[in-house]
């Protein structure tokens, strides 16, 4: 028991990294773009603030992912291991192909299938799935709507100051909204990890109520802060240029909208996509210039990516687990 509990923990943890790395491009991107860091010193500046969130945020979102969206009764470890694999080979072949898309979303997609195709869809708790099918579509709007406003209230109280001194003085508040950002982001994707770790406790006795220990929130951050400093290079490509162009006073406005969004989402429990708020941020600050800023093509292809991944990661989740049966596991 003991080795598969440890087994599935590390499978947790190889995800978790895998996360930081595929999302890596959510935190830098824009700080690397604008050229205000370089890449070595940005997947440093974001893995701190990735693991610093460890200490100043709770556990809500983790809750949310590992009991308020399938019925525990049902989970054993071959549904856990299901769910996982479905997330991490969702996420390897999006960044093959350099594409944005939500780890958060693979991995509850993937956890669904699996449990899916052990008790049918009586597995699913209906309640937990609202705010987070919701925030699909909320994420990104209040990100291209933070962003856009943000970048409309700069260029109004700064119209009279000369492009190179508002260019000097957003290349070091970029720093600040590129900490802001990372620090909200390992909060919300860090605990989607927790959530699964505490799962697989659960399942095995180890706890007899579900709450997340302190030493599951010290890994999880860790393992995200590390794959951070791995940096999925075509993804970030994909984030800081292909979309948009971006000057480091639109890095920030992005950065700091984004982030607001991922706040909002955090302390309301909501396992919600990094990556969709930083994108539609983005976007929100290419349009500010002008609507032919934004290269309307690559959006639409990360906006496909985004809608396949919850049944991709469902699918590929449901038939791991359905492999695992025949091989004698349940």
């Amino acid at each position: 028991m003991l080795y598969i509990v440890v087994g599935l923990i590390l499978v947790a943890l190889i995800f978790d990294y895998i996360n930081g790395f595929h999302d890596a491009a959510n935190s830098i991107a824009t700080v690397v773009s604008t050229r205000v860091l370089s890449p070595g010193k940005a997947v440093l500046w974001a893995a701190f603030f990735n693991f610093i969130a460890a200490f100043l945020f709770g556990t809500a979102v983790a809750r949310t992912v590992g009991v308020g969206m399938i019925d525990l009764n049902i989970v054993t470890f071959a549904v856990i291991f299901g769910g996982l694999t479905g997330a991490i080979v969702w996420d390897l072949i999006t960044w093959y192909f350099g594409l944005p898309t939500s780890s958060s979303h693979a991995l509850i997609g993937g956890y669904a299938g699996a449990a899916v195709a052990k008790a049918g869809f009586a597995a699913i708790v209906p309640g937990g799935w609202k705010l987070t099918i919701l925030f699909i579509f909320l994420s990104p709007i209040i990100g291209l709507t933070s962003g856009l406003l943000l970048m409309t209230a700069i260029f109004w109280l700064f119209r009279s100051t000369a492009p190179s001194r508002v260019d000097r003085w957003f290349r070091r508040l970029q720093l600040l909204s590129a900490a802001f950002f990372s620090l909200n982001h390992g909060a919300n994707d860090a605990q989607k990890t927790m959530g699964i770790i505490a799962g697989v406790l659960f399942a095995a006795g180890y706890i007899e109520t579900f709450y997340i220990p302190f030493w599951v929130v010290l890994i999880a951050h860790t393992a995200i802060g590390l794959g951070t400093l791995a940096g999925g290079w075509r993804i970030i490509h994909t984030m800081g240029s292909k979309i948009t162009k971006l000057q480091p006073v639109g890095g920030f406005a992005a950065e700091t909208g984004a982030a607001l969004a991922l706040l909002i989402a955090t302390q309301t429990g909501v396992p919600v996509s990094t990556t969709h708020a930083i994108t539609g941020a983005i976007v929100g600050v290419g349009a500010t210039r002008r609507l032919s800023a934004v290269r309307w093509g690559v959006a639409g292809q990360i906006v496909w990516a985004w809608v396949l991944t919850i049944p991709a990661a469902f699918t590929i989740g449901g038939g791991a687990y359905l492999l695992l049966r025949l091989a004698g596991a349940r």
